[in-house]
């Protein structure tokens, strides 16, 4: 009966943890992508499975015999454990990217110098940063 789903678990599970070694030796390129793709399409799988057990069969997991119950548990258990992982370095990753655009984006804005001046009501000077246009593989 859960077969289709832990089938679906495993193959997520592998994606997971190959997504997070290739993240782990800095691998780059399309793989990436294609990873993640198969990663959203999977959880979608995943996700449209379990509605329909339980739609046909409401408590279809404590239906299941001893052996199910138990390569079930063992394949939420791995989805768990490749899931956080992958939760941990993506966070990663996306901290690094976002450190690495913000410091590409002070140095645009102090190789361009982009300072607007302006006197306030009371005569006071004040220095506005303009934002600099920041290019990336000669696209804005």
């Amino acid at each position: 009966m859960a077969a289709n789903a832990i089938d679906v678990m495993a193959s997520l599970t592998l994606i997971m943890n190959e997504e997070t070694e290739r993240l782990r030796s800095r691998e780059r390129g399309r793989d990436l992508a294609e990873l993640a793709a198969a990663k959203v399409r999977l959880v979608g799988v995943l996700e449209t499975e379990l509605a329909r057990l339980e739609r046909e069969a409401p408590g279809w997991a404590n239906a299941l015999d001893e052996a199910g119950r138990e390569e079930l548990s063992n394949a939420l258990v791995a989805l768990g454990e490749a899931s956080a992982t992958n939760a941990l370095i993506l966070e990663r990753q996306i901290d690094l990217s976002v450190e690495m655009m913000g410091a590409v984006s002070a140095e645009a804005r102090r190789l361009a110098n982009r300072r607007a001046a302006t006197y306030s009501a009371r005569g006071d000077l004040a220095n506005a940063d303009l934002t600099a246009p920041i290019s990336v593989n000669s696209e804005y």
